[in-house]
């Protein structure tokens, strides 16, 4: 798989999510066998460049190349001056997002709400393309809506503006995440276009991963989701394409190790306040599912420092080693109990 002068080790990429794909959750996916992740989307709007936020997203200190930097924004010219920037400091890949379903980037006509001017797309993709001397790739939809499916014209387009790879979530952005990812859409844009394609949507398994590269002819596939709580999911599916063998699952005493060294990354990154309340949805996503982990996820959301906070999670995991050296799924987490975590 290689995005311009880079040749990525596997096929096993990071997407984007906003929130998520912060410098500590890059790294150690990268650690865990990814072989890229692309950075939480940075605004175009010249006026928050130098906001806390924008400035945590951009800090690449110490991580495994290549970088990928995910821009947004509905300007072309501002598209450039950003992609221009991140250059400088620091990018080797800019992303462009044409893929987020957000109503806070949709209301700005970012995102996937671009897919409804293609001749928009089009001078996006082309001043950004112009504005930098490193490889740009977009991250799309198939759609923005299911009656207003454009993803052949959209990656079509964007191989003769000179992308370098095309990220497909197979979803529109009416879907959101629901229903499942139409992975015979992706095959036909596969089968249309000669850049790489990166197939993206439900893959949550090493099965799953085999099945979409063979169904959909992709170069590779992207992880979010699944990856929340679970970054030893790239290792798992290497292994699986590698060998057709399913890995058995993490020790308990490995994820503790796992968790705490994603603590304490997360705590030096944003800092005490921010540190703590952050690593609530980690957390959360972490204990999904395991033995008592509603009730310790309670207890956790109520704790205020992150010293406190951490000696939870080793308690935690320290009893749930007591009753077995692999992790054992017993209760569930909803959606919106992660989602209030923070």
């Amino acid at each position: 798989m290689r995005i311009g002068p880079y040749t990525l080790k596997n096929r096993l990429i990071v997407a984007p999510m906003a929130g998520v794909t912060d410098r500590p959750f890059r790294m150690l996916c990268k650690k865990m066998g990814a072989a890229m992740a692309v950075s939480e989307m940075i605004t175009a709007n010249k006026a928050l460049w130098h906001t806390t936020k924008t400035l945590r997203r951009a800090d690449h200190e110490g991580e495994v190349e290549p970088i990928s930097v995910q821009i947004a924004g509905s300007d072309p010219a501002q598209m450039a001056e950003a992609a221009r920037v991140n250059v400088e400091q620091g990018a080797q890949i800019i992303d462009i997002n044409m893929g987020c379903p957000a109503k806070k980037v949709c209301n700005v006509a970012a995102g996937s709400a671009l897919l409804r001017d293609e001749a928009l797309v089009g001078r996006i993709l082309e001043a950004v393309v112009k504005a930098v001397d490193v490889p740009v790739t977009l991250k799309t939809r198939t759609g923005w809506s299911r009656e207003h499916r454009n993803a052949l014209r959209v990656a079509r387009l964007a191989e003769d503006c000179g992308i370098a790879a095309l990220a497909l979530h197979g979803r529109t952005r009416e879907d959101l995440y629901r229903g499942e990812a139409e992975y015979d859409t992706l095959r036909a844009v596969k089968q249309a276009i000669s850049i790489p394609l990166i197939a993206n949507g439900d893959i949550d398994s090493p099965q799953k991963a085999e099945h979409v590269l063979e169904h959909t002819g992709a170069d590779a596939v992207m992880i979010g989701r699944a990856a929340q709580g679970r970054p030893w999911i790239f290792r798992e599916i290497q292994h699986y394409l590698d060998t057709g063998e399913l890995l058995p699952p993490p020790s308990v005493a490995e994820i503790r190790q796992v968790m705490l060294e994603h603590l304490d990354d997360l705590y030096g990154f944003y800092g005490e306040y921010s540190g703590c309340r952050i690593a609530r949805k980690h957390i959360a996503w972490y204990t999904k599912g395991l033995r008592d982990g509603n009730v310790f996820r309670q207890a956790m959301y109520q704790l205020e420092d992150t010293g406190a906070q951490r000696r939870a999670v080793g308690e935690y995991f320290d009893r749930l080693g007591q009753f077995s050296e692999r992790l054992v799924y017993e209760d569930s987490l909803g959606l919106d109990e992660a989602a209030e975590a923070v």
